[in-house]
């Protein structure tokens, strides 16, 4: 027998699989969070600032120094906005917005059709509204138009009036239709935060944190984040120039915060830096109602308690959506910059309906989609890439759809809307990418438009979107599996769920909510704390709704906690809830959170994976 190999420093200092679980019934391994290492941090944390053990433990796993605690627990605009003009041709835009401003030119906003570019628009239109200008706004139809500035709105914004055209969310790789915008007289500035390549549009000024000559640092923040920055920066021009002066009064930014929060959320950009602070804060904003528009949309989704991230990624945000997906791509934008109540309303419930539906057409595919993807990776487990599609599949709910084939087969997917020109009768796939942790599916899209191999196509790490010719489809096959095998892989290999801790229901109480908030808020970036319930029985588990399942943990000693698994239906998981039912002890993992709906104060636990104690190690 050979002589035992010699763990690494780095192997050594891994910690355990959490309660043994190395397969879970989603195929993760459960790891404590933090390694003997971050369990020192910890303690030095608890210690020096004087606070419980567990708020310490959450706060080093989530990467927070020792004097850094204090920024972190309280994120300030004060202590964490940058000056603006750190950012690449910021004072040149801004230059120019005052310009606008100061002439009382016309100016028209094209925007993207999901929350981000519906917040970015409605941001820069309530600035130049309160400085006497009345901005068109244009949010491109996805289903006709797709993506980014096209040749023919452009020219219907200039032809409408518009000397200067600012895009927001979009643009960054617009170059010919920018291009066309300029020979037509237009000026545009463009404000972004999607990666690029070296290459930029030849226009005004590009402000984008993520262009390649940009080391302001801000690469973390979405198009609404930078956005602000923009508005702050302009004001400051404006001021410079004496132009609030007399009798006009200079906005008051802050007050906009609300829907920064919505778009940092809702793009899922990680919450850290300046983000933080644009949650905190917005949050703040929100709960004092002054957005028309926000608050139909809060009373349309029948909410009566105080927002959270939770409330703005999963009830607020989808409602704007709607409108781009299903219906009319402006609806968001729109309702977000109003300022007539009863028109808000109108809107909010349309976009309401809307979501209903969406909702509908969202399980037909999933139903599809599922089934396609279990059949590919019978005959090819290892697929480093599902690429699937089909012609009836709605353009608007591909992204949707693609994310939870990602979040169940964890490698990266690419769900495609065929549809077929009736002029020259080729086919071409509109679809939309997500990806895991460590598999950069942006990087390859652009490298793919490069090789000639896409019509368009451009995002972020981890999601993006592209345009395919038929012909091309294969070949695009091809060339991502090759591009993505190794860090596929890499990331499949090392699906692991990080753990906080483990609890009894009796523990997940308000005084931990509590505690735990102080940390927040929690998405992206900073995960919501994690926490097992060890030998744990599910009782009452039951599906409702959409493929949800409902449940009631029970300890040994009796004390019970209220459950739910979002989607499991169908799903090995839920599978594993409803077969255990009253029966077999599981090990149930999940997040806490306190829940108000309908004047109720209670905790329920969402639970995320599960594990049968006599099959762990």
């Amino acid at each position: 027998m050979g002589a035992a190999r010699k763990l690494t420093d780095s192997e050594a200092n891994q910690p355990a699989a959490f309660l043994g679980v190395t397969a879970s019934v989603r195929g993760y391994e459960w790891r404590e969070r933090l390694n003997g290492h971050g369990h020192a941090i910890a303690a030095a944390i608890s210690q020096r600032h004087g606070l419980p053990d567990l708020l310490g433990r959450v706060l080093a796993g989530r990467g927070v120094g020792i004097d850094d605690v204090e920024v972190f627990l309280d994120p300030s605009l004060k202590a964490l906005m940058p000056d603006p003009s750190e950012l690449r041709d910021m004072d040149k835009a801004a230059g120019r917005l005052a310009d606008a401003i100061a002439k009382t030119e016309s100016v028209a906003i094209f925007g993207d059709y999901d929350v981000d570019g519906a917040c970015s628009s409605a941001l820069m239109a309530r600035f130049l509204r309160q400085h006497g200008l009345e901005p068109r706004i244009y949010i491109p139809d996805r289903l006709s138009e797709g993506y980014g500035p096209n040749p023919k709105a452009l020219e219907e914004l200039v032809k409408g009036g518009a000397g200067l055209i600012v895009t927001v969310d979009c643009g960054t790789t617009s170059f010919e239709p920018l291009a066309h915008a300029k020979k037509l007289g237009a000026e545009v500035i463009v404000i972004d935060h999607h990666q690029s390549d070296d290459t930029l549009p030849d226009v005004h000024s590009v402000v984008n944190p993520n262009r390649q000559d940009d080391i302001s640092g801000q690469g973390h923040l979405c198009a609404a984040g930078v956005v602000f920055l923009v508005l702050v920066a302009t004001a400051r021009e404006l001021r410079k120039r004496g132009f609030y002066a007399g009798s006009r009064s200079e906005p008051a930014l802050i007050g906009d915060l609300d829907l920064v929060a919505l778009a940092t959320v809702c793009d899922v950009v990680p919450l850290e830096g300046l983000n933080r602070a644009y949650v905190t804060k917005g949050l703040q904003v929100m709960r004092q109602r002054h957005n028309p528009g926000l608050r139909a949309l809060y009373d349309a989704a029948g909410l009566d308690q105080a927002p959270t991230p939770y409330h703005l990624g999963y009830i607020l945000g989808p409602r704007i959506n709607a409108g781009g997906r299903i219906g009319d791509s402006g609806l968001g934008a729109r309702l977000l910059g109003l300022a007539n109540p009863r028109e808000a309303q109108t809107i909010a419930e349309t976009l309401d309906r809307l979501n209903r539906e969406r909702k509908a057409i969202e399980t037909q595919t999933l139903e599809q989609a599922m089934a396609e993807a279990d059949g590919m990776l019978a005959q090819q487990p290892d697929l480093p890439i599902l690429v699937l599609g089909a012609e009836d599949w709605h353009k608007g709910i591909v992204g949707l759809v693609s994310s939870r084939l990602t979040d169940r087969f964890h490698r990266p997917s690419c769900v495609l809307s065929w549809t077929r020109d009736a002029a020259s009768g080729a086919m071409s796939g509109t679809g939309s990418l997500r990806s895991v942790n460590g598999v950069d599916i942006g990087r390859a899209v652009r490298a793919a438009v490069a090789k000639g191999l896409l019509i368009k196509g451009g995002g972020h790490a981890m999601a993006a979107g592209l345009t395919v010719a038929e012909n091309k489809l294969e070949d695009l096959k091809a060339y991502l599996a090759a591009e993505l095998a190794v860090a596929s892989e890499t990331a499949r290999s090392a699906a692991t769920l990080e753990i906080d801790g483990a609890l009894t229901p009796s523990a997940a109480n308000d005084d931990l909510i509590t505690l735990l908030d102080r940390a927040g808020p929690y998405g992206q970036g900073n995960p919501q704390p994690r926490f097992v319930f060890p030998a744990h029985r599910v009782r009452f588990a039951k599906v409702v709704g959409e493929a949800h399942i409902r449940a009631v943990v029970e300890a040994g000693d009796g004390s019970r906690l209220d459950a739910i698994a979002f989607r499991a239906a169908g799903q090995p998981l839920g599978d594993l809830l409803l077969a255990s039912n009253g029966g077999m002890p599981l090990h149930i993992c999940g997040t806490i959170r306190r829940d108000t709906w309908g004047g109720r104060n209670r905790i329920e636990l969402t639970i995320e994976d599960a594990a049968e104690p006599r099959k762990q190690a």
